[in-house]
């Protein structure tokens, strides 16, 4: 036991200074505590202990303790050999320090415990007592976070007086007290780093949100970093699509270099550095060359450690500074929400090793910027890229973030399968189709005569009446000839009637003859007379026919004027090639979509299947003629468009094949 009395001021300046010290972690700083504790309270060993807390008392009692490290160095060499701290007998009452750390864990205060009995040190006179002190790790006023470890100290004490046994614990009450000390530190340390961290993303991306694209960005990065660090050069890279592809392919991509306006993948410099920011990429952490030690020399600060750094992989980093002695190298990655980004590596070859807490300010800041530069990459793909990326990003809220575009796939492509030889729909061919009116009439010139007139308002689109006078041919020399054959006529008739009263039978007869013949082209004239003045031949329209510039003008035997046609009444006219005309059948129904109105789908059905087939276009087509269910007024002769003949329900898979089916059938028929 120490004699406080004999205690002089430096000593315990030293005790103080030394638990006052910068510690890089918690477990430096509780080797520390426990080794100047056991040393205070003159204990025989000491024993760190990490006890898992459960959400009740009940469940702290059965946690089983587990040993972190024994002072004295001996004692702690000797656990080693013995099969680590844990293992069986390797410390000194093991069995009742275990019970006093969890009793301690428990209550969160101070347990004594005799060395040989189960009594408290004012029950009787043990020959030694454990003494078991949990330790806090968190803000003096503040909850221990939940579900975390208890870390208790035990030390074995000889035996000593009551009044001595008090001093005792009151000193390791007090030195037990610099952990909140520690954590404050802590909590002062991530502030600070968190502050200007936040101070230097907020000029970063104010100074990349001015740029105008995203490689801009990225330089803009690259430069405001090199001149706030005072770095030889800062490289940025970005993951190139998936990460994997191809046995031997780079993963990543270097965008931007600082200074440096065009960048050859090709050079052995920029292969380095896509080689050490590949092996950040890999580790998914900080990577510093030359790593740090684990532990820091006696009498560092806590920037000079660091046990994640310090077991990184470096052999990329390595090669990268190979060409000279004094370059350093440090990369990390760029992430955000859990994903891979990119990585940034800067290089300098400032005196000393790169700075700890200078590393740690920069992957506080660049968590920060990352998601900044995701947006702007994201605004400069094209938008096709753009929605695939959003589409493999809600499908990973599906099937899992790994290999995400495979899984999607083969569920589509098992959706699909399940789709088309199950699903059956309606399966409609097609053909090309022309509407024409069901009645239609060509008004020509009945004989060779001259147009006189064309009647008024008679022109194509008019509608018409049966018998309605469409024009008027000349009959000036019909009128003449009737005149002449009626004379003809009348003075065969009298000759006739004379030759009777004569007794001439014979010439009576012959007479008579040509009196017939002059009426027969007395009636011809007639005929011809009647005809001469052209009316419609039904009611409808004039489809086609203007013959107003030829008035005046001969026509001749059948020469057309009018084409009239009765418009309330159409045919559909389908010209079906003959690999299809198989599947079309009487009373069919289907519908059309004209050119001039492709959003309207009238109902049709099959009429007539014609049983020839026509050349139209190099293949074979057959006539089918159809009636329309429905009759429009924007519907006009000659209109074309798409007729659709619905066949039945089949499978999707059955329709896609048919043809394909059919024509190895012919090529294999034998």
């Amino acid at each position: 036991m120490i004699d406080l009395q004999q205690l002089r001021a430096p000593a315990w300046q030293r005790v103080v200074a030394e638990l006052s010290a910068v510690a890089p972690d918690d477990r430096t700083f509780l080797a520390r505590l426990l080794s100047v504790v056991a040393q205070v309270a003159g204990a025989r060993q000491g024993v760190l202990m990490a006890v898992g807390t459960g959400a009740d008392s009940e469940d702290a009692a059965i946690a089983e303790p587990r040993i972190l490290t024994v002072w004295p160095a001996d004692a702690n060499r000797a656990a080693s050999a013995a099969g680590g701290p844990n293992a069986p007998g390797a410390i000194e009452s093991e069995t009742d320090a275990k019970s006093a750390a969890r009793s301690a864990a428990s209550t969160g205060r101070i347990e004594v415990q005799g060395f040989d009995n189960e009594t408290a040190f004012y029950d009787g006179s043990p020959k030694g007592y454990l003494v078991a002190v949990p330790v806090p790790l968190h803000e003096a006023g503040t909850t221990a976070p939940t579900g975390q470890p208890t870390v208790v100290m035990t030390f074995l004490l000889d035996h000593r007086s009551k009044q001595a046994l008090q001093t005792t614990i009151a000193l390791i009450e007090v030195l037990a007290g610099y952990a909140h000390a520690h954590a404050t530190r802590k909590v002062l340390a991530r502030t600070r780093i968190s502050t200007q961290a936040l101070d230097m993303a907020a000029r970063l991306i104010g100074s990349i949100n001015s740029a105008p694209s995203f490689k801009g960005a990225s330089f803009q990065l690259a430069n405001d970093l090199q001149r706030q660090l005072g770095v030889d050069r800062v490289a940025i890279g970005w993951v190139k699509g998936l990460r994997g592809g191809k046995a031997g392919s780079s993963v990543i991509k270097v965008i931007a270099l600082s200074d440096t306006e065009h960048i050859d993948q090709r050079l052995a410099m920029v292969k380095k550095l896509r080689g050490a920011m590949e092996e950040c990429l890999d580790q998914e952490q900080a990577v510093v060359y030359p790593p740090p030690p684990e532990s820091p020399p006696a009498g560092s600060s806590n920037q000079d450690a660091d046990v994640l750094l310090a077991q990184a992989i470096t052999h990329e980093h390595r090669e990268l500074c190979s060409s000279d002695a004094r370059l350093k190298a440090a990369s990390l990655p760029l992430r955000a929400d859990e994903e891979m980004l990119g990585v940034l590596t800067l290089e300098t070859t400032t005196d000393g090793p790169i700075d700890i807490s200078t590393v740690e300010l920069l992957q506080s800041a660049l968590d920060l910027v990352s998601p900044v530069l995701r947006v702007r990459r994201s605004d400069d793909r094209p938008l096709a890229i753009r929605a695939a990326a959003s589409s493999l990003k809600a499908g990973s809220w599906f099937v899992g973030p790994r290999h995400t575009a495979w899984k999607l796939a083969g569920i589509l492509l098992l959706a699909a399968l399940i789709t088309v030889t199950f699903v059956r729909v309606e399966y409609r061919i097609t053909s090309p189709m022309t509407i024409q009116p069901r009645e239609r009439h060509v008004v020509s010139a009945p004989f060779e005569a001259i147009l006189t007139e064309v009647a008024q308002g008679i022109r194509p689109g008019a509608k018409v009446t049966a018998g309605q006078v469409l024009a008027t041919l000349e009959t000036t020399e019909l009128a003449l000839s009737r005149l002449d054959a009626e004379g003809q006529r009348a003075e065969a008739q009298t000759r006739a009637d004379d030759l009777l009263r004569q007794g001439k039978m014979a010439e009576s007869d012959q007479a008579r003859s040509q009196a017939d013949q002059a009426r027969a082209r007395i009636a011809l004239l007639d005929r011809r007379i009647e005809q001469s003045v052209i009316r419609a031949p039904i009611d409808g329209t004039i489809l086609s026919g203007d013959p107003r510039d030829r008035v005046g003008s001969s026509l001749k035997l059948g020469d057309a004027l009018f084409e009239v046609a009765t418009l309330n009444d159409m045919l559909v006219l389908a010209r079906v090639d003959d690999t299809d005309i198989a599947l079309v059948r009487s009373q069919q129904t289907g519908q059309i979509a004209t050119k001039a109105f492709p959003a309207r789908y009238l109902d049709f059905s099959v009429d007539q299947i014609v049983p020839l087939s026509k050349a139209d276009e190099g293949r074979n087509a057959f006539e089918v003629r159809g009636t329309l269910a429905q009759e429009t007024e924007w519907m006009m002769p000659g209109m074309e468009g798409i007729a659709k003949f619905n066949t039945g329900r089949r499978t999707l898979l059955d329709i896609g094949t048919r043809r394909i089916r059919d024509t190895l059938r012919l090529w294999l028929w034998w």
